[in-house]
């Protein structure tokens, strides 16, 4: 979360009165002559980390401008609809220990639609899971894990509904990445008439349709989640938040744990212990622990395989490790 050092903010750049109005007015702090050092934040070209150089204070900024190209229309709806999202989980209680959703401070869709949020300090979970897989730190994953899951669970918990879930939108967002795929050229039709199959196998399954709508994280990715002392966590990056069926959340984190595993070690098998861990500990958040572990295990192929396939259709996965990913989405899918 440090990221890379790249110079300081220009007393002309929008950015400056931008970021001097949020410490002052949201913050509370103030300086007469503030100067601000800029960070970009690793693997995330428009998210940058502002630190004021003397009070320390920090906040991370996220630019939506380009990320539809000229459509500034869609990225000022999609700052708007993060701040939205932020605001509401934290209205559920998840702000302060050990649940925490980030402070959202201020947007400004005139400055490249900015959206500053509060600078959260902890370990994220991508550099948990490469200690405990890559590096052996088993102990330290698990811990991490667990707060995770008393984390999601206390957010699905919460924010249910008593609505229905809707499987088929699950169902049409696997379509959607076999089709991206096939239009990259990095999915024969033979996969996608097979992927679009199984799925729809799993339509057919009444558990699939039996649980009721919570808030989603929505990107239950590695990068997304950060872990302070003891049982605190954060969530941060809630662009793609949305009601639906809490096993998106659940499903994703444990495809990534897989995912890890057979990056790392080339065998998906010493992820099982974590992923196991994982659903038990989200489970015993529920009055029933072992009906709501036996529910989400019968899910959890399809969301996993669902991971797998998305993880599969990015550009920066090689052909040799993607054949691997789809082959295993397709094992996971074939469950019964």
């Amino acid at each position: 979360m440090d990221g890379e050092y790249r110079g300081y903010v220009s007393g002309h750049d929008p950015m400056f009165e931008f970021l001097r109005r949020v410490l002052a007015e949201r913050l509370g702090v103030t300086h007469p002559h503030p100067a601000f050092r800029v960070f970009a934040l690793t693997g995330s070209a428009e998210v940058y980390r502002y630190e004021e150089k003397s009070t320390g204070t920090q906040v991370i900024c996220k630019f939506y401008g380009n990320k539809y190209g000229w459509d500034r229309d869609r990225a000022a709806a999609l700052v708007r609809q993060e701040y939205q999202s932020l605001r509401t989980l934290r209205g559920y209680g998840l702000a302060g220990s050990p649940h925490h959703v980030v402070r959202p401070l201020a947007l400004d869709v005139d400055i490249n639609c900015v959206l500053a949020m509060e600078y959260y300090r902890g370990e994220p979970l991508s550099r948990a899971i490469s200690r405990g897989i890559g590096h052996g730190e088993h102990d330290h994953l698990y811990w991490r894990l667990t707060a995770l899951a008393y984390f999601l669970a206390t957010q699905h918990r919460r924010t249910a509904n008593g609505i229905g879930v809707d499987f088929q939108v699950d169902a049409s967002y696997l379509r959607h990445v076999v089709r991206r795929s096939q239009r990259a050229g990095r999915m024969g039709q033979g996969d996608a008439d097979e992927f679009n199959w199984l799925s729809d196998q799993w339509r057919d399954r009444s558990v699939m349709w039996q649980d009721q709508e919570v808030w989603l994280h929505g990107d239950a990715t590695p990068a997304n989640f950060l872990f302070g002392s003891g049982l605190d966590a954060a969530a941060v990056d809630l662009e793609r938040m949305r009601r639906g069926d809490r096993m998106f959340d659940v499903g994703r984190v444990a495809g990534e744990l897989q995912h890890a595993s057979m990056s790392m070690t080339g065998d998906r098998h010493r992820a099982e212990p974590f992923i196991g861990h994982f659903l038990w500990e989200y489970s015993c958040h529920f009055p029933d622990r072992e009906g709501t572990f036996a529910s989400i295990t019968r899910r959890l192929p399809y969301y996993m395989g669902l991971n797998l396939l998305r993880i599969a259709a990015n550009d920066y996965v090689g052909d040799d490790y993607r054949h691997r990913l789809l082959r295993q989405g397709k094992e996971l899918l074939r469950a019964h």
